[in-house]
C-alpha cells in the first residue's frame, strides 16, 4: 500500500474535473456543487441575520423617534457619578460638581451637577429613545407632578452597590434611591392614576451604573476591605447586593415584617445595567494606583473584568427566576477601552490626562475655575475630569449602549 502523497492527491482532483466522466458522475457533481452552494447561501443569511438585525432595530429606533414618539414610557436612573445630574447639589458632600468649569459645555453653559464638560451618556440615551427633555435630579425637584411623569434620575455620586461607600461621602445609597423611586411611584399614581402609573412603570426602562465607586473610592483606600477581602471576594460581596437591589426581600424596621423593597417587586420589568468600565485606565487611577507609570493599570482592569463576568452571571440567574423581566448588561468596559488604547482612530487626541486640570487627579471641588490648566476643547479629551469622560466619549459611549439595549425597547 502506497503512503498517501499531495501528488495522490493532486491526480485525483484532476480525476474529478475530467471532461470526459460519465453521465453518472456528472450528475453526482452537479449534486455536490449545488449542496456547497446551498451550504453558502446559509451562510451567508446567518451572517447577514447576525449582522443586519442589530442595524434594523436601530433603523426603527430612529423612526420612531423621528416620528417624536419616544420608544417607552419613561426612564428611571440610578447608581452613581456617571449618572447623577445634580442630586447631590444638596447635600453636605465634598463630591459635587454644580459649579465651573463643569457644564461649560452644556445647555447655557450651566453647571448642573452633572460630572462633565457637557452631556452624560444618560442624556444621550434619553435623547436616543425620543425624549425631549432629561429625567430631572429627584432631590432638586422643588415641586414634584406632571415632571416626573417620563421618569426621574436618582443617582448619587459616590454611591455604589455597597451601602457604605455612598455613607463614607455623604451621599445616597441605592437601598435609599429605591425609597425615593417608591415615593415617586406613589405621586406618579395621584397625577396619573393607578392604571396609568403601573402601565409606564412596568413599560419603562430603569437603568442602573454602579460599582466603580465602590472600588475607586472605598475598597482600593479603606484597609477595613482590601486588608480584610480579596478583590474577588468583594464582588462576591457586591453581587449579593445587586441582586438584592433587583430582587429581594428586606425586614421593615418599624413593622419588623418582610417588605418587598427591590425593582422588580416596585414593578421595574425593563432594567438595563452597566458593566464597570476598564478602571484601570482612568487618569486619576493610574496616577494614584500605577506606580509611576502612564499606562493602564492590570490590576484594577482585571478586577473589573473579574467583576463583569460575575455581573453578567448573577444576572442570568435573575433573568431565570423572574419572571416576565428584561435584564440586558450594557457593557461599557469594552468601548471605553478601545477609546483609551486607540485615541486618535477615534476622533480624539488625549487619552492619559483629562482636560481639567493637570488632568491628573482633578475631579469634583479639585476640577473648579482655578485649575490650572485646564484644556481650551474638551472634545478631544476621553475624560473631562480624573475619572469621568467627556461629552466627545459619553456620545459614543451612548451609541454603543443603544445598540446593546435594543431587547430593551421592542
Amino acid at each position: 500500500m502506497q503512503p498517501y502523497s499531495f501528488k495522490a492527491q493532486q491526480n485525483i482532483s484532476s480525476q474529478h474535473c475530467n471532461p470526459s466522466l460519465s453521465l453518472s458522475q456528472k450528475k453526482k457533481k452537479k449534486l455536490i456543487a449545488e449542496e456547497k452552494i446551498d451550504c453558502m447561501e446559509n451562510h451567508h443569511s446567518r451572517y447577514y441575520l447576525t449582522f443586519l438585525l442589530p442595524v434594523l432595530a436601530l433603523v426603527v429606533v430612529v423612526l420612531n423617534v423621528s416620528n417624536a414618539q419616544p420608544l417607552v414610557p419613561a426612564l428611571f436612573i440610578f447608581g452613581d457619578s456617571v449618572v447623577d445630574v445634580g442630586n447631590n447639589n444638596q447635600l453636605h458632600t465634598i463630591v459635587k460638581a454644580n459649579f465651573p468649569p463643569y457644564g461649560r459645555d452644556f445647555k447655557n453653559h450651566r453647571s448642573t451637577g452633572r460630572f462633565c464638560n457637557g452631556k452624560l451618556a444618560s442624556d444621550f440615551t434619553a435623547e436616543n429613545l425620543g425624549f425631549t427633555s432629561y429625567p430631572p435630579p429627584y432631590l432638586n425637584l422643588r415641586v414634584k407632578g406632571n415632571n416626573i411623569l417620563n421618569g426621574a434620575n436618582f443617582a448619587s455620586a459616590a454611591s455604589g452597590y455597597y451601602d457604605f461607600t455612598a455613607k463614607l461621602w455623604d451621599a445616597i445609597p441605592l437601598s435609599q434611591q429605591l425609597e425615593h423611586y417608591k415615593e415617586c411611584q406613589n405621586i406618579l399614581v395621584e397625577v396619573a392614576g393607578q392604571s396609568n402609573a403601573s402601565s409606564t412603570i412596568s413599560g419603562a426602562i430603569h437603568l442602573v451604573s454602579a460599582g466603580n465607586s465602590d472600588f475607586i473610592q472605598n475598597y482600593y483606600i479603606n484597609p477595613l476591605l482590601n486588608k480584610v477581602y480579596t478583590a474577588d471576594q468583594f464582588s462576591e460581596i457586591l453581587m449579593q447586593h445587586y441582586a438584592n437591589f433587583i430582587q429581594a426581600c428586606f425586614p421593615h424596621i418599624s413593622t419588623l415584617q418582610h417588605v418587598k423593597q427591590n425593582l422588580y417587586a416596585l414593578g421595574a420589568r425593563r432594567i438595563g445595567v452597566t458593566t464597570l468600565p476598564p478602571m484601570g485606565c482612568v487618569p486619576a487611577a493610574i496616577t494614584l494606583f500605577g506606580s509611576d507609570s502612564n499606562v493602564c493599570v492590570a490590576r484594577l482592569n482585571t478586577d473589573a473584568r473579574n467583576f463583569n463576568t460575575k455581573l453578567n452571571s448573577t444576572s442570568e440567574s435573575l433573568l431565570r427566576n423572574l419572571p416576565g423581566l428584561k435584564l440586558v448588561i450594557l457593557d461599557i468596559y469594552q468601548p471605553l477601552y478601545e477609546l483609551v488604547t486607540k485615541p486618535s482612530e477615534n476622533g480624539f487626541f488625549e487619552a492619559r490626562k483629562a482636560c481639567c486640570g493637570t488632568g491628573l487627579v482633578e475631579t469634583a471641588i479639585l476640577c473648579n475655575k482655578d485649575s490650572i490648566g485646564t484644556c481650551a476643547n474638551a472634545s478631544e479629551y476621553v475624560f473631562w475630569d480624573g475619572f469621568h469622560p467627556s461629552e466627545s466619549a459619553n456620545k459614543v459611549l451612548a451609541d454603543d449602549l443603544i445598540a446593546a439595549g435594543i431587547s430593551l425597547i421592542s
